[in-house]
């Protein structure tokens, strides 16, 4: 047999368990950990762990660490990323025992406080919203994800949706938020903007949300999303405008793209009264070799 039936058998079996199915289930709809999990299922943590080996040994969910917490969640990239979809599809919608682990879920992590948004925050959010129009977001990055709005915002209109913050308690705070809002797509990390865990080329849309004013080396962060953008690939950048920041983002911001070989637009306010954002839009040009 062929490395995709082999694939796919391995699949089988693991689904074949009752508690396994609702594991992969459970981290289709978002990233948990081994004790969520533990008391989502009544099971034990090692009974737990034993399920989630076999599910990660046959290629359908993935582990990573983020801090001092382990968390799981449906592979949605690599080898048999179609298979994985094709075999979530045909899992029954109407099955009471997987809404109630859910909604088990839910109650564990607890409903984040919600805040009321700024009208300035409103007109950001719809100036946003315009920008995928326009183009497609394809796979988004939010760097300084915080505590998730603007990827909550944006996740449903892009194929893949990855967070990077460096506070644990708003990575918390967003996978929370994100699992509520019924986001299967997003995935939240730790990272530094200057160096963060992805490939080359990794994303069609990359967010510096507000993160240029305090940052020690802003070229640096700017040369680092041109790094993970792919060639026509769009860099947002966000900034508030109402606080003191150690760098004036609106002025610097040219000069900073131009040394990575970025094409910025001239950052616009946001609202047109009485701003309290800059959004400026840099694109990274077409590979010549490539297109031609």
């Amino acid at each position: 047999m062929n490395s995709s039936t082999e694939r796919l058998l391995g699949h089988f079996k693991a689904l074949a368990d009752p508690v396994r199915l609702r594991l992969f289930v459970l981290c289709a709809n978002g990233e948990c950990s081994v004790s969520e999990l533990k008391a989502v299922t009544g099971l034990s943590q090692p009974r737990v762990s034993q399920h989630l080996k076999a599910l990660t040994d046959a290629g359908l969910i993935e582990r990573f660490r983020d801090g001092q917490f382990v968390y799981y969640r449906a592979a949605k990239e690599g080898p048999g990323a179609g298979e994985r979809r094709r075999l979530l599809g045909l899992i029954p919608t109407d099955e009471p025992a997987f809404d109630e682990d859910l909604d088990r879920l839910r109650a564990v992590r607890g409903e984040p406080e919600m805040t009321e948004s700024r009208p300035a925050d409103r007109a950001l959010y719809r100036a946003l919203v315009e920008l995928t129009v326009s183009a497609p977001l394809g796979d988004l990055l939010d760097i300084g994800s915080g505590e998730g709005r603007v990827l909550k915002l944006l996740a449903s209109r892009a194929r893949r949706a990855v967070g990077v913050d460096t506070n644990p308690d708003a990575r918390r705070h967003a996978r929370a938020d994100l699992l509520l809002a019924g986001l299967p797509n997003c995935t939240v990390r730790q990272g530094s903007m200057y160096q963060l865990p992805f490939e080359d080329q990794s994303f069609d849309t990359v967010i510096l949300d507000d993160v240029l004013g305090d940052a020690d080396k802003p070229a640096g962060a700017i040369n680092e999303a041109r790094r993970l953008l792919r060639p026509g690939g769009r860099l947002l950048v966000l900034g508030v405008l109402d606080e003191p920041r150690s760098h004036d983002v609106a002025s610097d911001l040219a000069g900073w793209c131009r040394t990575v070989d970025l094409r910025v637009t001239a950052p616009r306010a946001i609202p047109a009264q009485n701003p309290s954002w800059l959004l400026a839009i840099a694109t990274r040009p077409l590979d010549q070799a490539a297109v031609a």
